[in-house]
């Protein structure tokens, strides 16, 4: 889709939920492209009234969606109606719950004229924790045996079954916990689903240096303005509260193979731990932008901005190597907003320009 001369691109963007200790990517997706220098107007889509990046100056309206549990047919209408009052072009879903319903959608998208670089449901399922083993085997690269539980009595026999502690719990889209006997285990399974619903996965712990990776994939096996980066301060779950560009040759080789073998399409990040041997472990992959996103804009790759282009059918610029060395340290802070604009967003599902 080529960019109508003279007409605003409108983007929206999923994911606005901004919790300090485990942020969605939406607002960093939305910074990400205010500082593009693309002229676009900015769509924030949410889930509950108090995610913050509805009011961020980061996003020109701010707009409710149903929950994916909702199913397809109510996300579609609301979607429909969006795209009617904000002439939406392109859409970016940011979390991991939300993907199976856009892809399931995604004729129905396009057809309205709403635009999305997503994987098919094939390449979701594919890159999925419990099937983490399956792909590393296609892909040649190393994963720590992962193992789905279906309840608390594997963690009193996990060690008489070789499962040695202490090892990862882990549920279906997010959250994950270090367990070291089977009191703790049995606690993280309980915990993760209620959190989360099943299944919920156990994987072995491999000792050494966690470090990322994020891109577009294009679909086609190849991988897009990688930038790489490794945490240097976590919350208690884990999620980076500081990070630094790095250079690691092995984690791109790894994620290289990984993208390959699924032929990925669209935005992906790919988590691994370098071992006390330097070798490298895919850990997850992350079918979406990372909070982190914006730690690429300023290593001079901005992804999201990328995305746009692409979906734009816009020529890429050269891509020059990302400098190393680029820190990003999280915080948090208050978003002022009017009374008026959140009992918009609590009454109507929608707040807008009128309460900035």
């Amino acid at each position: 889709m080529k960019r109508p001369a003279g007409k605003q691109i409108t983007v929206a963007v999923t994911g606005m939920n901004a919790r300090a200790d485990n942020p969605g990517p939406g607002l960093a997706v939305a910074r990400c492209l205010r500082e593009s220098g693309i002229p676009l107007r900015i769509i924030g889509l949410g889930y509950d009234a108090l995610d913050p990046g509805l009011y961020s100056d980061y996003c020109d309206a701010g707009y409710l969606l149903p929950y994916p549990g909702a199913g397809e047919e109510a996300v579609l209408a609301r979607l429909t109606a969006l795209r009617a009052e904000e002439k939406i072009n392109i859409i970016i879903p940011c979390l991991d719950s939300e993907l199976p319903i856009f892809i399931a959608l995604a004729p129905q998208l396009a057809a309205l004229g709403l635009r999305a670089l997503l994987p098919d449901e094939a390449q979701l399922t594919a890159r999925d924790k419990s099937r983490l083993t399956e792909l590393a085997e296609r892909a040649g690269v190393s994963t720590p045996e992962t193992r789905r539980v279906s309840d608390t009595g594997f963690f009193a026999e996990a060690e008489a079954e070789g499962f040695a502690y202490p090892f990862f719990v882990k549920g279906p889209y997010y959250d994950a916990q270090l367990v070291y006997n089977a009191a703790e285990g049995a606690g993280a399974f309980r915990r993760l689903v209620a959190a989360w619903g099943t299944p919920i996965l156990v994987q072995r712990c491999v000792i050494g240096e966690e470090v990322n990776l994020t891109a577009l994939g294009d679909g086609e096996g190849g991988l897009i303005g990688a930038v790489m980066m490794k945490k240097r301060a976590l919350t208690d779950k884990g999620k980076g509260w500081a990070g630094i560009t790095v250079h690691d040759e092995g984690l791109l080789v790894l994620a290289q193979a990984v993208v390959k073998a699924l032929s990925w399409r669209g935005p992906l990040e790919v988590e691994a731990l370098r071992d006390r041997e330097g070798r490298h472990h895919l850990i997850e992959i992350n079918p979406r932008f990372p909070a982190w996103i914006y730690l690429s804009a300023a290593a001079g790759r901005n992804l999201p901005a990328m995305l746009v282009a692409r979906l734009l059918n816009e020529p890429a610029p050269p891509l020059p190597p990302p400098p190393t060395g680029m820190m990003f340290i999280r915080t948090a802070h208050e978003i002022i907003v009017p009374l008026a604009a959140f009992e918009s967003v609590m009454m109507t599902g929608r707040t807008s320009g009128e309460f900035r």
